[in-house]
Order: structure tokens, then C-alpha cells, then sequence
């Protein structure tokens, strides 16, 4: 449950976000131990929670960052982040997001494709800099999850496919403002079946002895982040397993002599120390079910609509006999619904609702929809 008295929330203007630092704070000591037995890298990627106290505990557990945009780089770097901690990804990088990250001289560039490496080569000769640059790969493995958040097929439109790396290499021969480090890759997220981590170290490994034939020393491999969490069972699970997960890519990635490893993790360091909490303003009566009517929407947490997740449900307010609810909002739009048919104490105008596991791709994604105003936000 929510580690807030109800009654302390009473004169809180709904809806709002609620952070609970102690859990941000035992996520990520548990993902900074777990990950310093093998001296792994792990950047936090911002798209996930890009709220300053937030990147504040990041970077004090010596994360790095994962930025997809010129924006996000620029949050890290104006919350502290040092510039060589920072990675910028993403399959579409304007001119003026490059050329505020090769100023900035970050860490490292994560390409996706020939045409990036030849603007990105041109951007920098402009500032006569070498852009440190990791081929993002398409390694064509199967996240078993979502199809909307699944990145490491051939179909996605993410990253280099296998068959193009001769031509990649030949053309980077050509590119004198662009320095091969790396390779990175990542095959989706909100992954539970660490066997598909298994299956990515063994593409992994294939592509390093295919640069090894060639001769060509990669000192990083980034094997982006995907870990998922527990939408179910909150409580229980409120850390994720880092112990398997850094432990298997451990066990399964055959490394070489002084190459580093490095993670893009978000979700799992993030998604259960949030919670979206509203108030009913309504209770409309249906005929299988009935209907409770919230003050927030899928302007707050879009999860639901967008990719039909699940996110638990508690009222905060009720100690009374169970009935059955849609969970609603109060935008035009019938997706609008944050679960249907759950059994509920029965629910009346004014009760508080939370909406659990809402620290990740919850108010980053938040939008002004029907003139929308922005939740406010708490910690504690």
C-alpha cells in the first residue's frame, strides 16, 4: 500500500504523482550492488523519470545516463551528470541534438544507421571533433513481449541488421571525424523471461567474433536494459531480481581482455517507487458492472490505453464489502479505462485511488490533451 495516511492526503489536489524515495533509494542500492560484483556500467535512462530528485539519486549511486533526445541529454547534463557518463541514443537525431551533444563532448553516440554515421561524421568535422560512436545492432531477438515496445526484430525500425555490417565498416573507413568504440544493443522492454537475456548474449557473442575476424578491438558492449517488473504484485516484488539479471549476463557473455560492459536500465530502477493517486468523481451504475468515474486519465498514465497493461488498483478510502468497477477517466476517448471488471471495495464520490507501479513511462508521458493541466507531484 501507499506509504501515505489517507488523511493526510485530503486537502492534496488530485490527481497527483507520489514518490516514495526510500523504495528509489533500496532499488538502486540493490542494482548498484548487484551490478559492482562484476564491474558493469549502468546508465539510467531518462525517458523512463526525467524529474530532478530523481536523476539527484542516479547519479549519486554512480549512474550514468541514457538519453533519446537533445533534451534529455541536456537534463543530465544540467542535473550534474558528468558529460562522459552520458549516452545519446535514438533512430532519429536532428542536426541541432548532435551538435549540442558533440559540444558537450559526451561519452558516447549509439548509430543506428549509414546515414546517421554521414551526418554525424560531417556535424563534427564542423567542430573539429571526433565523435565517439557504438553501432546499435539489430541482433533479430525476440523479447516475448508487447509488440509496441519490442526493438530488436528486423521489422523494428531500430538499429543496424546484420547484413548491412560489411557496408557499415567500409564506410566508416571513410567517416575521419568518427571513432568505433563499441557495440550496443537493445531488444525491447518489460522483459520477465531473463531467457531471452540468455538468448541475447549468445547474438552478443556471435557479433564479437565476427569484429574479432575482422580485427577490430571493441573496448564497450551495451546491452541496453529491457528488465521488467512486477505490475501484480507490487508489494511483494517492489525490487526487481538484479541478482539473476546482472548474474546471467555474467554467465553468458564471453567477454574480452579489458572490455567493459555497460546497461541502460529505467523501468526497473523506477516503476515501483510511483504511484498515481486520484479521487473518484463519480459512481455511474451499469449493468454487469459499475462504473468509477476518476479524476485522472490516460493524460496521466497512458500505459493503459496505449499498450493495454495492467496496473494494480487499490481504493485508499474503502474498508467496505467488495464490488465490481471499470476504473475509468474523464477524457473523450472510450481507451480512457484503467482496468476493467476489478473487484473493489465499494467505492463512493471523493474516495482516493491509487494506481500502482507508476514511476516509470507514467508522468513522462503525461499529456495536455482536452487542455489537460499538469498533475502535481510528491515525495516522501
Amino acid at each position: 500500500m501507499l506509504n501515505l495516511k489517507v488523511e493526510e492526503l485530503q486537502n492534496q489536489a488530485t490527481p497527483f504523482y507520489a514518490y516514495d524515495l526510500t523504495v528509489l533509494h533500496q532499488t538502486l542500492e540493490a542494482a548498484r550492488h548487484e551490478a559492482g560484483k562484476y564491474n558493469f556500467h549502468v546508465h539510467y535512462a531518462l525517458k523512463a523519470n526525467a524529474n530532478a530528485p530523481v536523476l539527484d539519486a542516479m547519479r549519486s549511486a554512480g549512474f550514468g545516463a541514457d538519453c533519446v533526445s537533445g533534451n534529455e541529454v541536456k537534463r543530465a547534463i544540467e542535473n550534474g551528470f558528468p558529460a562522459h557518463h552520458v549516452v545519446f541514443a535514438g533512430v532519429g537525431k536532428s542536426d541541432a541534438e548532435i551538435n549540442y551533444a558533440l559540444e558537450q563532448d559526451i561519452f558516447c553516440f549509439n548509430c543506428e544507421s549509414s546515414h546517421e554515421l554521414e551526418v554525424l561524421n560531417e556535424l563534427a568535422s564542423a567542430q573539429n571533433k571526433t565523435a565517439r560512436i557504438a553501432l546499435r545492432i539489430n541482433p533479430n531477438v525476440n523479447a516475448n513481449t508487447h509488440k509496441y515496445i519490442t526493438t530488436g526484430l528486423e521489422e523494428n525500425k531500430f538499429g543496424i541488421n546484420a547484413w548491412e555490417l560489411e557496408s557499415v565498416l567500409e564506410l566508416l573507413q571513410k567517416l575521419p571525424a568518427i571513432q568505433l568504440i563499441g557495440i550496443h544493443f537493445h531488444i525491447g522492454s518489460q522483459i520477465t523471461d531473463l531467457s531471452v537475456f540468455s538468448n541475447l548474449c549468445t547474438r552478443v557473442n556471435e557479433f564479437q567474433d565476427w569484429f574479432e575476424a575482422r580485427k577490430i578491438v571493441l573496448e564497450h558492449i551495451n546491452v541496453g536494459g529491457g528488465l521488467g517488473v512486477d505490475y501484480y504484485n507490487p508489494d511483494q516484488n517492489l525490487v526487481p531480481d538484479f541478482a539473476a539479471y546482472f548474474g546471467l549476463f555474467n554467465q553468458f557473455l564471453k567477454l574480452r581482455p579489458g572490455q567493459q560492459v555497460h546497461f541502460e536500465l529505467g523501468r526497473a530502477l523506477v516503476a515501483q517507487c510511483g504511484t498515481l493517486v486520484s479521487k473518484v468523481l463519480y459512481i455511474k451504475k451499469g449493468i454487469s458492472t459499475n462504473f468509477a468515474i476518476l479524476d485522472a486519465g490516460m493524460t496521466e498514465l497512458i500505459r493503459p490505453a496505449l499498450y493495454q497493461s495492467y496496473h494494480k488498483i487499490e481504493n485508499l478510502s474503502s474498508n467496505l464489502p467488495e464490488e465490481r468497477y471499470d476504473v475509468v477517466g474523464p477524457i473523450c476517448e472510450s481507451s480512457d479505462c484503467f482496468g476493467k471488471a476489478l473487484m473493489l471495495p465499494e467505492t463512493n464520490r471523493g474516495d482516493l485511488i491509487a494506481i500502482r507501479t507508476a514511476g516509470a513511462y507514467g508522468e513522462v508521458m503525461a499529456s495536455g490533451y482536452n487542455l489537460r493541466e499538469k498533475a502535481e507531484v510528491i515525495y516522501y
